[in-house]
């Protein structure tokens, strides 16, 4: 089933990609696209292995004349972000994604798209195949489950690679050229659910919505609005106005590296008391506009009778909860001494799910400085551990260290410079990139990054410029024939 991508240019790009978009792979799930890759390898003549975690590399020959120059690896990852708007009727294990143009953008208005990383991947393919290209040997790694915890990376196999230049193709800015990146720690913090029998019988659902949400790392900046801070802010303000509430369950986000979009608490109330909630979600709702208009103008507060199941929140525990998660650090927490404009420390309070008998959150803190890295850290784990909540890290992943010295750095701009009569903008990026985790196993590694703009990565409506696709594909195209 192809589409009008496959007339977009460069075709081969686009034709690889939209064969991409058709095959379900959400993080942990990349058997399809995995077993795709490998026939296509093999329909092309090239070795392919896999490592025990899941990651390929596909050995691609030389052009001819160039056997002997030094191994270029090219990779990407090869899962995506599964997110949805709600009310929408896709399943990301068997349905191919609704991708359409709008101009100079292909989008997915409904759904991520998974040009992040997908795009990357088709580059890499077309670079393997299109005669055109010059290139040394090289190296396709194309790693999974990047999206939730770097683990392909973090578990590839040492004895996989043999080429020590590595251009990764998953920057998501047109025009830069990224050389170093953040590394991040996720805590997991769990509250023991403590049950009472409700003193109330009027059952609502209060729901946040609307908001932009985007990837926890590179939007970060921009102080989007996070679903489940505004609802906990929502839910300390019914209490402020003395509206007594018993609460069943709270529910918010579902990755550790997307801001919430969305927030949903069930309660019951007395009865007669629907009028009361409803000034104080207009008042609350002013509020969050008088920070938030400019950047989630379609902010909503929804209020439908529900009728919960089960038993109720104990009133310490709703108390510790919500105050847990309103006190909880959420966005930018330092900025770079030296790189202007850099976050340098975030954290986002990510994922909250009320399960039978207990109550998890999610967090994810990211910076460029380790000692701060572990600083938020601590922070954000003793304000959950004083709320009465376990907590336990994991995912950790390091840093990139920037190298202005590097071979792929100098060539790259060299290269740019030529293409387009301008600079690259050189740039270290506030989200933890591959690079990192590979430069720590492979010794020597010379790396950088690039790749097409790409707008909202991690939500409804993610979009990749066409253009810039074209642009990152002359750049790919004349950076490899300058390695030989």
């Amino acid at each position: 089933m192809s589409s009008a991508l496959t007339e977009l240019e460069p075709r081969h790009i686009w034709g690889f990609f939209d064969d991409i978009r058709q095959i379900p792979r959400p993080s942990k799930h990349e058997e399809k696209i995995q077993a795709h890759l490998k026939a296509w390898a093999e329909e092309q003549g090239f070795p392919v292995v896999q490592d025990a975690t899941g990651n390929l590399v596909v050995s691609v020959p030389a052009s001819p004349g160039h056997e002997d120059t030094e191994t270029v690896v090219l990779q990407g990852h090869v899962d995506m972000v599964p997110e949805k708007n709600s009310g929408t009727d896709h399943d990301f294990l068997t349905d191919p994604i609704q991708a359409e143009v709008d101009g100079d953008w292909v989008t997915a208005r409904e759904t991520t798209l998974g040009a992040d990383n997908g795009i990357g991947v088709a580059m890499a393919m077309a670079a393997a195949t299109d005669p055109d290209v010059v290139h040394g040997p090289l190296e396709l790694l194309f790693t999974v489950d990047e999206e939730t915890g770097l683990t392909g990376a973090r578990d590839l196999d040492p004895g996989l690679l043999t080429g020590r230049m590595l251009l990764n193709l998953d920057t998501e800015e047109d025009g830069a050229f990224y050389i170093g990146c953040a590394g991040g720690q996720d805590l997991h913090t769990t509250f023991a659910r403590e049950a009472k029998s409700s003193s109330f019988d009027t059952g609502f659902t209060v729901a946040v919505k609307g908001l932009r949400g985007g990837h926890s790392g590179v939007d970060i900046h921009e102080n989007r609005a996070n679903a489940v801070k505004l609802l906990a802010r929502l839910l300390t303000a019914f209490e402020a106005a003395g509206i007594a509430y018993d609460l069943f369950s709270i529910d918010a986000g579902s990755k550790h590296n997307a801001i919430p979009r969305e927030a949903f608490a069930t309660l019951t109330t007395a009865a007669g008391s629907e009028d009361a909630m409803r000034t104080v979600i207009a008042e609350q709702k002013e509020e969050f506009l008088g920070e938030f208009s400019r950047i989630d103008p379609n902010l909503a507060i929804e209020l439908n009778p529900a009728d919960p199941a089960g038993e109720a929140f104990s009133d310490d525990l709703r108390r510790r909860l919500v105050g847990a998660i309103v006190t909880a650090p959420h966005g930018v927490m330092a900025m770079s001494r030296d790189v202007p404009g850099l976050v340098e420390t975030s954290n986002n309070v990510a994922v909250v799910k009320t399960e039978a008998d207990r109550i998890d959150i999610t967090t994810s803190t990211r910076s460029s400085v380790m000692p701060a890295l572990r600083a938020a850290v601590l922070q954000v784990r003793r304000g959950f551990e004083m709320a009465g909540a376990a907590a336990e890290e994991f995912g950790g992943y390091p840093g990139w260290t920037p190298n202005p010295d590097s071979r792929l750095l100098l060539t790259g701009r060299e290269v740019f410079e030529t293409i387009f009569a301008k600079e690259p903008d050189v740039k270290a990026i506030h989200a933890g990139l591959e690079c990192g985790i590979i430069g720590e196993k492979f010794p020597g590694m010379d790396m950088i990054s690039f790749g097409p703009e790409i707008r909202s990565p991690h939500a409804p409506g993610e979009k990749v410029q066409i253009s810039s696709v074209a642009k990152s594909w002359k750049l790919l195209k004349n950076y490899l024939a300058a390695l030989v």
